[in-house]
């Protein structure tokens, strides 16, 4: 071929071929897509053209100054302010991988933390040139031979049916080994493929537990399937105790917030991988994520054999684990090899999303005080019909250990915890609780009851992660002021 290259139109990701080394003096910069990627480029250092007016909400870029390869380089050249939103030349200069690559908000993009990846670039104002940027990839392959292209889109929706938010718990343990370590990456990366990664589909991110926990990629950082089996192929084996429980717990607690990539009324699901057997205590760390509306699944490869179990710190660590011990979030696989069939199963477990349990809703995610009235203007069978009242609020709710939890206090001139969020975890309980309250009678002072109840029921449960109300049932007037305690209550629940 001669030094003039053939331009031709190349949909979706290209790789950029040149017929000299790339960006040599001689050869003008080639015109790419908004969201030509870094690794789509195989040269130490290349001219590009960047177009304007890419929607800068949509670019992917991970880090600042150094850029995983799989960052758009035009979002990375106006992260940096190479070149505005109106595009132009940039100067594209490979680097070797990297850990912990930073995220910083600069030009109006917010780029993302990835705490690993296998090549890096940087970007520079590139050299001018009278070539017009199209928007499209420009190659220079041989001419199309007939063939028509398939036109990929940019952003795949995926697949819509299994809305949810997953974190693949990974055993990085010195128990599982580099070489079954390796055949586990390959199994999630099938698992995660045959989800339907995309936009308005699952998302997905990575946890590796090992001596200490570390998230190897978030929900946001990648939308499409090919990206996440890339990131998953990236993960190095990290070595140490297999302390599941504390990495489950880390996981539940940090992995899944908003700026992290959780999405709101979507399903918070946590795969959990145990070869063999945890090296803590994994009962709290699922009681935990109970609480956080975390739905816990345990995989578990190669069980102890019986001469191994004085060896396991509590031999029923799954059921204590997964968010309902009803066989539903337990997965068994005998080893590593041949895990195929088991695939698709799993995935269909994942996407089962009327069996998640553990989800936060409105009806088991709050905490409800009730503060009855018990004065003497009420009297007693208007009593009882104000505790039928109660009892009828309370039946609609999901009362357990980890959802909903109900309170009681009865006020004249004084106050009386009838019971506490702690006294009863059963939906029977509780009723039976409320139909055993007898009428204290006396004066009315709501004002005051208000502040005793914030103070002696709430404060205890301050750091429960539901939200809480206070109902209050009352026939009239109080005799002190209510304002300002209802108020004050109303500034401590923020």
């Amino acid at each position: 071929m001669s030094a003039a290259w053939i331009p031709t139109v190349c949909l979706g990701v290209c790789l950029l071929l040149l017929p000299g080394p790339m960006g040599s003096e001689g050869a003008a910069p080639i015109a790419i897509t908004c969201f030509t990627r870094g690794l789509d480029i195989r040269k130490e250092k290349a001219d590009v053209l960047c177009p304007g007016g890419c929607p800068l909400e949509e670019f992917s870029v991970y880090g600042n100054i150094v850029y995983a390869s799989v960052s758009s380089i035009c979002g990375a050249a106006v992260h940096r302010g190479v070149i505005s939103n109106s595009g132009g030349p940039v100067r594209v200069y490979s680097l070797p991988g990297r850990e912990n690559y930073s995220s910083v908000d600069a030009n109006g993009i917010q780029s993302q933390m990835l705490s690993r990846w296998s090549a890096s670039f940087t970007v520079t104002k590139g050299k001018s040139s009278t070539q017009e940027a199209t928007g499209q990839a420009v190659s220079t392959a041989h001419p199309p031979t007939g063939k028509r292209l398939k036109k990929t889109p940019e952003k795949k929706t995926g697949n819509k049916d299994c809305k949810a938010d997953i974190a693949f718990l990974i055993d990085g343990s010195f128990n599982i080994g580099q070489r079954r370590f390796n055949l586990q990456k390959n199994f999630v990366g099938k698992v995660a493929l045959m989800l339907g990664i995309g936009t308005e589909g699952p998302h997905v991110g990575l946890v590796q537990a090992s001596e200490h926990p570390k998230i190897e990629f978030y929900l946001k950082n990648f939308t499409s399937a090919k990206d996440v089996l890339f990131a998953i192929k990236e993960v190095g084996f990290r070595g140490g105790n297999s302390n599941t429980g504390k990495a489950l717990k880390h996981t539940a607690q940090k992995f899944f917030t908003v700026d992290a990539g959780v999405r709101k009324g979507i399903p918070k699901v946590v795969v959990v991988f145990i070869d063999g057997w945890p090296s803590d205590d994994i009962e709290e760390a699922g009681i935990v994520a109970r609480e956080f509306g975390v739905n816990v699944f345990i995989v578990s490869v190669a069980k102890p054999i019986p001469e191994e179990l004085g060896m396991v710190q509590d031999v029923s660590f799954v059921d204590k684990a997964v968010c309902r011990n009803n066989g539903f979030f337990s997965y068994h696989m005998p080893n590593w090899f041949g895990t195929t069939k088991y695939v698709k199963p799993l995935v269909q477990k994942l996407c089962t999303h009327e069996q998640m349990m553990c989800s936060k809703t409105c009806y088991n995610s709050v905490n409800i005080a009730f503060l009855i009235d018990g004065s003497s203007s009420v009297g007693d069978s208007n009593f009882r019909l104000m505790l039928e009242f109660v009892s009828n609020i309370a039946k609609t709710f999901e009362i357990s250990d980890i959802g909903a939890k109900i309170a009681a206090v009865q006020f004249t001139y004084d106050q009386h915890i009838e019971f506490s969020f702690t006294d009863y975890n059963t939906k029977e309980n509780v009723l039976a609780a409320i139909r055993n309250i007898r009428y204290m009678s006396g004066g009315t002072a709501t004002g005051d009851a208000i502040s005793f109840t914030v103070r002696n029921v709430f404060g205890p449960i301050r750091e429960s992660p539901n939200k809480n109300f206070l109902v209050i049932v009352t026939d009239g007037q109080s005799y002190d002021d209510v304002q300002g305690p209802a108020a004050a209550a109303h500034d401590a629940a923020k």
